[in-house]
């Protein structure tokens, strides 16, 4: 009988049959939908912005006896939490670390969770006693660093519009997002987010490994905010072996947010557990909301936002005139977009620079829903498809060489 050991016991004996989300959606286009026997594992992810995430640091910033325990602490200048072990004398300070707390309109805890995994050395500061103690460290310098995901990985986002004349300033805009259903945001992965693939978290439960900005780790159950409708995960994982490529900042008209990336894998143990893998972008509803009030507009499909649609950001550099100040990067929530350039290995093709240049030097088409008979363009996508498939295949070639496991139960 297949089970979740057996399939464990395939995969150490390296002959588990192993498909990335979106190989199987292929497979189910074409008509070619697998039974039981031909899918062992469905390797699932998603990225984009997550509130989220924080992380939690034990930090050695100066020898016992110099200060007794801090009153406050910065990392490249952004907020942490200290506590909550006092750490008394031993010059260790214990800090939680939001993703959403920002030192200015640019830089938050995102950019810090990113270049501590890049390795950029950065600076903390502590306050204890009116005593001010600064340190220059490294994540190599740093002995605990994990991050914690308390809500992440939504099994769907909501869309939002604007109803109002105003410009309205939002974590869901990099410039304010106008009124009148001017525009849309949307965020989700769709039909490769592992939550649309196991609906009712059978297999994603506390105690099965997850994938979390390239770092293996350990979902910790549900997580804040959800509900049987509206299902997210905790997780955490330790920082060191994460990827810079799979996380970030992410510059909103509110301030900075985090980016994050998880992944986990699926097995296919029963038809049940088969068919919710074969869903498919058209068959997955995206709630539409006021975004002043958060009430219900109407809804939309994943197929709006990723079916025929663009994956890249193309660039007209004839249509430059060379601004003196480029509105597209001014824009850019990521920093990628430059004067007639894209910086592909920053881009999540979030399409913010391609609103932003009137000469349209870049260009996108991002989707567009019917809203009240009317249709509605989509001007940002919060969440980066690409990675997130690129994510399902580095999970896949670790499980192929044994060096992953989908849990127990």
């Amino acid at each position: 009988m297949k089970n979740v050991q057996t399939i464990n016991r395939a995969i150490s004996e390296r002959r588990a049959k192993v498909f990335t989300a979106a190989e199987i959606k292929e497979l189910v286009r074409k008509g070619n939908t697998p039974n039981e026997d031909y899918v062992d594992v469905v390797t699932c992810g998603t990225f984009g912005v997550m509130s989220g995430t924080m992380a939690m640091f034990s930090i050695p910033v100066s020898e016992p006896g110099k200060f007794q325990k801090a009153d406050s602490i910065t990392l490249n200048g952004v907020k942490g939490y200290p506590g909550p072990c006092p750490n008394e004398s031993l010059g260790i300070v214990d800090c939680i670390v939001y993703g959403t707390e920002h030192r200015d309109m640019f830089y938050g805890g995102g950019h810090l969770f990113k270049d501590l995994v890049r390795g950029c050395p950065i600076n903390i500061k502590i306050i204890s006693d009116k005593k001010t103690i600064e340190k220059r460290l490294s994540l190599k310098d740093i002995p605990f660093a994990r991050m914690i995901i308390t809500r992440g990985a939504f099994k769907n986002y909501t869309g939002f519009v604007n109803p109002e004349k105003d410009t309205f300033r939002t974590i869901f805009s990099v410039t304010g997002m106008h009124g009148l259903f001017d525009e849309m945001s949307v965020s989700g992965c769709g039909e490769i987010n592992p939550l649309e693939n196991d609906p009712d978290a059978v297999h994603l439960r506390r105690g099965v490994p997850v994938m979390i900005n390239g770092s293996k780790g350990m979902i910790m159950g549900d997580g804040t905010r959800s509900s049987i409708d509206r299902r997210n995960l905790s997780a955490y994982a330790d920082m060191k072996d994460m990827d810079p490529n799979m996380m970030g900042g992410f510059v909103t008209s509110s301030g900075p947010e985090c980016l994050t990336s998880v992944a986990v894998a699926i097995p296919i143990t029963d038809g049940i557990s088969l068919k919710n893998v074969c869903i498919l972008d058209e068959n997955i509803k995206i709630p539409i909301s006021n975004v002043h009030t958060r009430m219900s507009m109407g809804e939309g499909r994943y197929s709006d936002v990723w079916k025929g649609t663009d994956r890249r950001i193309s660039v007209n550099s004839e249509n430059c005139r060379k601004c003196s100040m480029c509105d597209a990067s001014n824009v850019c929530p990521v920093g990628a977009a430059h004067t007639a350039s894209i910086d592909e290995k920053s881009c999540v093709v979030c399409g913010a620079c391609v609103q932003a240049c009137k000469h349209k030097v870049f260009n996108a088409d991002l989707g567009r829903m019917i809203l009240n008979g009317a249709e509605v363009s989509i001007t940002l996508r919060q969440s980066d498809r690409n990675r997130a498939e690129e994510l399902c295949s580095v999970l896949k070639k670790k499980i192929e060489c044994g060096e992953w496991d989908v849990g127990g139960l």
